[in-house]
């Protein structure tokens, strides 16, 4: 972790809950080029650049945070997604200032995609 992405009061970590860890690292490696840092067998932390996340060992709770990645080519990451096994629950939308899909992964975690105009 690096100290640029300390922002105050921002969201700095995400950590998911997953039946899987395995099939979680593949499923987002594959999708949006995450890379993993492995700590034992109940855990992987991820980095991006201006976010870092991890996943442990445990049963998904569906629908407590909706967690939205931004894309220049929102067409190209829906089909990346679609090619990993994600599942588009809602297809591409527009909202002001840009469009989105929504999709499931492997665990059944919502999460969300946009893209400007």
């Amino acid at each position: 972790m690096t100290a640029n992405k300390l922002k105050h009061e921002q969201v700095q970590y995400l950590e998911f809950l997953t039946k899987d860890i395995e099939r979680a690292k593949e499923f987002y490696h594959k999708s949006f080029g995450w890379k993993f840092v492995g700590y034992g067998p109940d855990y992987t932390a991820f980095g991006g650049d201006y976010v870092d996340g991890g996943f442990t060992t445990g049963e998904p709770v569906k629908g407590s945070v909706l967690v939205v990645l931004y894309s220049d080519d929102l067409e190209a990451t829906k089909a990346k997604v679609i090619a990993a096994g994600g599942k588009i629950v809602k297809d591409v939308f527009s909202f002001p200032g840009g469009q989105r899909f929504h999709f499931s992964d492997p665990d059944g975690y919502e999460l969300a995609v946009w893209a400007t105009v």
